[in-house]
C-alpha cells in the first residue's frame, strides 16, 4: 500500500505555482523550490525568497538555487535539500561520487546589471555540505517526486548515477512500478521527476 505525504503534514506556504518548478517536501513537511533553468532561477529568487530563508547551490556552476521555505530548518531539512540540489545539477551527469553544495542565506544574494539571466552573486561566508548523490522515487501531493532517501514516504524505486538515458530510465521505472505495485504511471510524469541523464535504476 502506497503512503503518499498527507496534506496535514505539510507546512503552509505562499500559493505561488511551485509545481511548475523543481520542488519537493522534506521529511518535516517543508517545501523546497528551485529553478529548472536560467529563467526559472530568476523567477524562483523573485517569487520564493525571503532574507532569512536558507538557499543552496552547488559549489561548481550548473545547479538550481534551492530555497527552503522556512526560517528555521532542521539539520535533516538542510541535509535533504543539499542532496536534492546536488542530484539536480551538472555534477550528477559528471558522475562525481561526492558533490559539494554551498549553503547561505537569502540576505547574502545579490544581482548586478552585468550578470546573465539566472546568475546571482553571494556575499559573505558560505557553508559547504558534501553529499552522496542518491534519490528515491516517491509520491508527494499526488505527484511522483525523486527525493533524498531519508524522506518518510514509501519508496517506489531507487535512483543512482549510471549509464541509462532519461528515457530509458523512465521506461524501466514504469515497468518496475507496474510489476511491484500494480498501478500504471505516466512516462512523462516520471521524466519530469528524475534527473536529466546518466541514471541507474534499482
Amino acid at each position: 500500500m502506497l503512503r503518499p505525504l498527507k496534506s496535514n503534514s505539510v507546512k503552509s506556504v505562499r500559493r505561488e505555482k511551485y509545481e511548475s518548478y523543481r520542488w519537493f517536501y522534506t521529511s518535516s513537511g517543508i517545501l523546497v523550490v528551485g529553478g529548472k533553468n536560467d529563467e526559472q532561477n530568476e523567477l524562483v529568487i523573485k517569487n520564493f525568497l525571503k532574507p532569512g530563508y536558507t538557499v543552496m547551490h552547488t559549489s561548481s556552476p550548473g545547479s538550481s538555487f534551492m530555497i527552503i521555505q522556512d526560517d528555521n530548518p532542521s539539520k535533516k531539512d538542510l541535509d535533504e535539500t543539499a542532496i536534492f540540489c546536488g542530484c539536480f545539477s551538472k555534477e550528477w551527469k559528471s558522475g562525481k561520487k561526492m558533490i559539494s553544495v554551498d549553503v547561505f542565506q537569502g540576505s547574502q544574494i545579490y544581482k548586478s546589471k552585468i550578470m546573465k539571466t539566472g546568475t546571482f552573486g553571494v556575499k559573505g561566508i558560505k557553508k559547504v555540505k558534501k553529499i552522496k548523490p542518491e534519490l528515491v522515487l516517491i509520491i508527494q501531493n499526488g505527484k511522483l517526486r525523486a527525493v533524498p532517501k531519508t524522506t518518510n514516504e514509501q519508496k517506489l524505486v531507487e535512483i543512482k548515477q549510471g549509464k541509462l538515458s532519461k528515457e530509458e530510465s523512465a521506461d524501466k521505472i514504469a515497468k518496475k512500478i507496474k510489476d511491484k505495485f500494480h498501478f500504471p504511471v505516466s512516462k512523462d510524469e516520471i521524466m519530469s521527476a528524475i534527473p536529466s541523464d546518466k541514471l541507474g535504476v534499482k
